[in-house]
């Protein structure tokens, strides 16, 4: 029976390729079967439909004049993301712009999908999106006519380095197989985009592009071909508070690039209101608890103390303890990290080897307890790989494990890390960390920063030569603090509408509150620093002082 569903599959898949590549065929399907009924899928824009109405009536009472107006393209991919960028989109309209929405009717980034599917969302996505007319002018990159020409040889190896990145992210593996139907798939789909973008962007020269994210998948593409272009291109993405978003001009958001910000306030104390919240934030985290406006649960059981912590791991008290903590593989803010190591493995294996013969030194080694969520290679993998049994003096704490890692952070003399916020927070306890990857708090004056295989294992010998004598001085842990407090709380911007609560935000403040004075007043500045108006952190922080 099994196999007579996956034959009937597989036949049902092979027609509707075929019937996918007959023209018209898609157009009268619609007309026909879907169009008065909607389209049973995945790719939904029924919620952004439900609001189109509004929007319009809205910006239709309300056109404004702009003499400094730009031709924009906001460009996105994935329902969830082309309901978001449709929302910013009526924004940039009714500050006065020329707006164009450039989307890909894809609902996921893995799977392939058959073109007789693709090209009916894609029907379904402009049927609900012309709505937006003449506000927002929607438009298929599918239906772009690219021609068959070459892309230029810079622009292939660009797109050959986001489509490892793209199957690091989609398989959660380092090592790319360039045979793997992932990788494949995500090839195509790359090169065709590269194409449409390239057609589009150069005939029609908008003023500046806004993409989510820019690192990874179609959005990553189209960075790549405005940069190419000489277009300056805004990125931008969300993290875990509400209200808030990333953003990088001419730069890849997940980058996390904050020395302008740090450049601007390094010298400036946080004052009695700033130190009590970093404090109330941190505390949160420690206790496993959700805080404000953060939408994450950062531990999965309260801290229980550090000497609980040392017994239920056998620690003594005689040899100096080091904390290695991991990144989730594949993760957005892993990819293309490297300094000194080829791969975030490769930097495990070899300093688990490093410390295999050192048994006069405990070494801990935290799994991120994110790889809870994922499917593809553990670093619980790797490590037994290189030791099914592990000596006495090194300890793996697993992604399950419920032991709090501000417990280990408190028994920890010297911290290892690749670009986890675990090394800003040993930071912020005064511990010395050795930062391996590249990361948001490297270089910002409290962390240790070798840039090859000798120096840092120069760094973790002499550190554990005298543990107490390398501990952080006042002012480093000063300066830990108050990063840790820019980032969080002043790299974000305010913004309406965040992406993974995108209609509750929206009822609680729609397309007529953030146009309001009162709206305006809280985020049209953000919304002007993604159309590309410069991102002057010292003049926020001015502001802020006022």
């Amino acid at each position: 029976m099994e196999n007579s569903d996956n034959s009937q599959r597989k036949t049902k898949e092979l027609m509707k390729n075929i019937l996918g590549e007959i023209p018209l065929t898609v157009e009268l399907y619609w007309l026909i079967r879907n169009r008065s009924k909607g389209l049973r899928s995945r790719f939904s824009l029924s919620d952004l439909e439900k609001r189109i109405p509004e929007l319009v009536d809205y910006l239709q009472k309300h056109e404004v004049e702009n003499k400094e107006k730009k031709k924009i393209l906001v460009f996105a991919t994935l329902h969830y993301w082309i309901s978001h960028a449709a929302l910013i989109s009526t924004v940039f309209s009714g500050m006065g712009h020329d707006v164009y929405l450039g989307f890909l009717p894809y609902h996921d980034w893995q799977n392939p999908i058959n073109r007789f599917d693709l090209r009916r969302q894609n029907l379904y996505a402009q049927d609900v999106l012309k709505k937006l007319n003449p506000f927002v002018r929607a438009f298929s990159f599918l239906n772009v006519y690219a021609g068959y020409k070459t892309l230029p040889t810079d622009l292939v190896q660009r797109i050959e380095q986001i489509t490892r990145f793209d199957s690091q992210y989609t398989l959660q593996v380092e090592d790319v197989d360039t045979d793997n139907p992932v990788y494949k798939m995500r090839l195509d789909r790359n090169e065709s985009v590269a194409r449409s973008a390239l057609s589009w962007l150069s005939t029609n020269k908008p003023d500046v592009v806004v993409i989510p994210n820019g690192t990874i998948q179609e959005f990553a593409v189209m960075y790549e071909v405005a940069s190419y272009l000489g277009i300056p291109v805004t990125t931008y993405e969300f993290g875990d508070q509400r209200q808030r978003v990333w953003i990088a001009q001419n730069a890849k958001v997940m980058e996390q690039e904050t020395d302008a910000l740090w450049e601007a306030y390094m010298d400036v104390p946080l004052d009695r209101a700033e130190t009590r919240k970093i404090h109330e934030l941190f505390e949160s985290r420690r206790k496993a608890s959700i805080w404000k406006n953060f939408s994450r649960l950062w531990q999965r059981a309260p801290a229980k103390g550090v000497a609980q912590a040392r017994k239920e791991l056998g620690l003594d008290d005689e040899r100096p303890v080091v904390l290695l903590a991991t990144n989730v593989l594949g993760d957005s803010l892993t990819l293309g990290r490297e300094v000194f190591t080829h791969t975030m493995e490769e930097w495990i294996v070899r300093t688990l080897q490093y410390f295999m013969g050192k048994p006069n030194v405990q070494l801990v080694i935290r799994i991120h307890p994110g790889e809870m969520l994922i499917h593809g290679q553990s670093m619980v993998d790797v490590i037994e790989h290189v030791s099914p049994d592990l000596p006495e003096h090194i300890h793996l704490i697993k992604p399950d494990d419920p032991t709090n890692t501000y417990d280990l952070i408190a028994a920890a003399d010297l911290g290892l890390v690749y670009t986890t916020t675990v090394g800003l927070e040993m930071a912020m306890s005064g511990i010395p960390v050795i930062v391996a990857g590249k990361t948001h708090y490297k270089g910002k004056g409290f962390t240790k920063d070798p840039q090859s295989w000798v120096k840092y294992y120069k760094l973790i010998g002499s550190i554990l030569q005298d543990p107490q004598g390398n501990r952080l001085t006042d002012r480093e842990i000063e300066l830990a603090w108050a990063y840790a407090y820019r980032f969080f709380f002043d790299f974000p911007r305010p913004i309406p509408w965040h992406l993974v609560s995108l209609w509750e935000d929206y009822e609680q403040t729609p397309l007529s509150k953030v146009l309001s004075p009162e709206g305006r007043k809280e985020y049209e500045a953000t919304f002007r620093y993604l159309l590309g108006e410069p991102l002057d952190w010292a003049k926020i922080r001015d502001a802020k002082e006022m």
